[in-house]
């Protein structure tokens, strides 16, 4: 609503309204003012920032943790190298001697 009435200003009844400002606040008080209100805009960013942490970790807190996944892997031992004599004796026939 508030875009919708600044919407139909034009620029001379921007420039009219900002003249009316500074005869009744002066030009003395016009810096003090728009410092305060700095200061007040930037309290209220501030202040919404902090709720809006606290709201989110709220939020993380009541979520249940995530799965872990705790899948055990398998693991072959490691053999040490056979010699030639080792795998020969494998591949010959039970009940054969050499």
């Amino acid at each position: 609503m508030n875009q919708e009435m600044f919407a139909m200003l034009n620029g001379w009844e921007i420039l009219l309204i900002l003249l009316g400002i500074l005869i009744l606040f002066g030009a003395k008080k016009l810096p003090e003012l728009a410092r305060g209100l700095g200061q007040g805009i930037r309290e209220f960013k501030k202040s919404t920032r902090e709720i809006q942490d606290d709201l989110e970790s709220a939020l993380d807190l009541d979520a249940p943790p995530p799965p872990t996944q705790s899948r055990k892997i398998p693991t072959v031992p490691r053999s040490q190298p056979r010699s030639e004599e080792a795998e020969s004796k494998e591949n010959e026939p039970p009940g054969s001697k050499v």
